[in-house]
């Protein structure tokens, strides 16, 4: 079997390329609804959210997980991804743009093999935190 590691080397500090998503459109809730099977009507119906006490519709919170799950892969290669934990911390709405960041806290070995533990979090244009997350990948 081949390797398909991408193992990146990664130091205390270093940061994963900042990028964004948005903004947030319906479509892209509707779509995520589809892809996901999550067809809960406060996500796509407006009378439905409003009569829960919402302010409108939102995205469910694996949509952005999935998104900054993607930012992860991209910067560490998927292969060498050995955990990812995220906690939803706000929601997100249509027209949000959100914004994806990362940070190496700690290096370290562990069974033979070195690992990068990462700090990550979504964040809305606002400056809410809408999710925080933990990761380790595995380092060459």
């Amino acid at each position: 079997m081949t390797d398909t590691s991408t193992a990146v080397a990664l130091s205390v500090g270093d940061q994963m390329p900042p990028s964004e998503f948005g903004p947030l459109t319906r479509s892209h809730i509707v779509r995520y609804a589809g892809a996901g099977g999550d067809f809960n009507p406060i996500h796509h119906d407006e009378g439905f959210a409003r009569s829960a006490g919402m302010p409108g519709v939102f995205g469910m919170g694996l949509l952005h997980g999935g998104l900054l799950a993607q930012r992860l892969a991209a910067w560490v290669g998927l292969a060498d991804v050995r955990e990812y934990r995220i906690r939803f911390t706000g929601q997100i709405w249509p027209d949000d743009v959100l914004s994806f960041s990362g940070t190496v806290t700690a290096v370290r070995e562990q069974d033979g093999e070195r690992l990068a533990d990462l700090a990550l979090a979504v964040t809305r244009q606002t400056g809410d935190p809408a999710i925080k997350a933990t990761a380790v990948a595995r380092l060459p």
